[in-house]
């Protein structure tokens, strides 16, 4: 890259080795903001001194690091630096001898490869991480009486189409949407509901294999959901069963009338998804109340700040973040909020914000191929 030159977002993420829409996430954050913005196209152009910031900043994500935590290493002081990276690195250490034991617990499974039957829909994808998704959207699966009243509401929605696999739930206060990109992905559109139960005992089978086909031997053109999909894994195989009662994939919501649907965010907020979790999770006997605003002393606009989180009968817990936005204050239901925040992704979690009674995206921060949806509740 030449001095001076200024590149589209496009290739500048293949210089520092960042995707787009990641690019486009440290810009919202304020972290690493593009050297200039067409006003009337809004295109992002990087000039040629950002590159090393924008390696430094992939490598530490790379490493774990939360944002708020990268923005001391990249902007604070050295001795704060050096401090942050110390107890990163005594974190990394535990959660590696953890990993460790699970990960050679499933190493033990030697898998054939038998012939595979000639389906027009096929999908291969990375088991864990098909795992990993159905525990992300099946808690905003219905259950109880809702999920008896609306059964179609009890399922997570398995789909394929335009060369990608997604997963859905929703139980009409959550939306949850996790998107897998297969190595392999053919024929389609395929729709199928499975029951959220058997979707979890799904996961349990799937995070032991190494690869997973999805398979449907056929698919009428005049019908694209069909009831029954195998998931096969060498000789192992899964049969994915339709939930009884007649429910129908065309049954489900249109998730994707519903995202199209939301406003436009106002406020985005980047804070430790796991702080955040366990402050919601101490409320009790009412909603949880979340106020942002700037640090003692006070901030500008996208730098770290303090969110508060009250209500119920626990004292309020002050977290550092990051919001970009004007100042807003939020309230949860910590039974609806709690689980999506258990099932994010990562150290940080983002929120996305239109407006206090205005339904809230919440991201696993730069892993947008996971998001929920999430109504807040009158602040009492």
């Amino acid at each position: 890259m030449d001095d001076g030159e200024l590149l589209g977002i496009g290739a500048f993420a293949r210089c520092v080795g960042l995707t787009p829409s990641a690019l486009r996430f440290y810009d919202d954050c304020g972290v690493l903001r593009p050297d200039r913005v067409d006003a009337a196209t809004g295109y992002r152009r990087y000039g040629s001194g950002q590159a090393q910031r924008a390696v430094q900043l992939r490598q530490l994500r790379a490493a774990g690091l939360p944002l708020v935590d990268v923005e001391t290493v990249l902007d604070g002081p050295e001795d704060a630096a050096r401090d942050v990276l110390r107890a990163h690195l005594e974190r990394t250490r535990r959660a590696a001898d953890e990993a460790r034991a699970v990960v050679e617990g499933f190493l033990r499974e030697a898998s054939g490869h038998p012939e595979r039957s000639a389906g027009t829909v096929r999908a291969r994808v990375d088991g864990p991480e098909l795992a990993s998704a159905v525990r992300q959207v099946g808690p905003a699966a219905a259950t109880g009486g809702a999920a008896a009243e609306f059964p179609v509401l009890g399922c997570v929605l398995l789909e394929l189409a335009d060369g990608e696999v997604r997963l859905v739930a929703t139980d009409r206060y959550r939306l949850a949407v996790r998107v897998l990109r297969p190595e392999v992905c053919e024929g389609g559109p395929l729709r199928v509901l499975i029951a959220a139960d058997r979707a979890r005992r799904m996961a349990e089978w799937a995070v032991r294999q190494s690869a997973v086909e999805v398979e449907c031997a056929s698919a009428a053109a005049d019908a694209p959901g069909v009831a029954r999909v195998r998931l096969r894994s060498g000789r192992a195989c899964w049969d994915v069963e339709g939930p009884a009662g007649g429910v129908e994939p065309g049954d489900f919501p249109d998730y994707r009338l519903m995202l199209a649907g939301l406003a436009a965010a106002r406020h985005r907020v980047i804070v430790d998804r796991v702080g955040l979790r366990d402050a919601v999770a101490e409320r009790s006997g009412g909603p949880a109340s979340l106020a942002f605003g700037p640090d003692a002393g006070g901030t500008a606009d996208g730098a770290v700040e303090v969110l508060e989180v009250s209500g119920g009968e626990a004292g309020p817990v002050r977290l550092r973040a990051v919001r970009t936005g004007p100042e807003v204050r939020l309230a949860f239901d910590p039974a609806v909020l709690v689980p999506v925040l258990e099932a994010g992704v990562g150290p940080d979690v983002l929120l996305e914000v239109a407006g206090a009674d205005q339904p809230v995206v919440v991201r696993s921060a730069d892993q947008g191929s996971f998001t929920t949806v999430v109504m807040p509740v009158r602040d009492r």
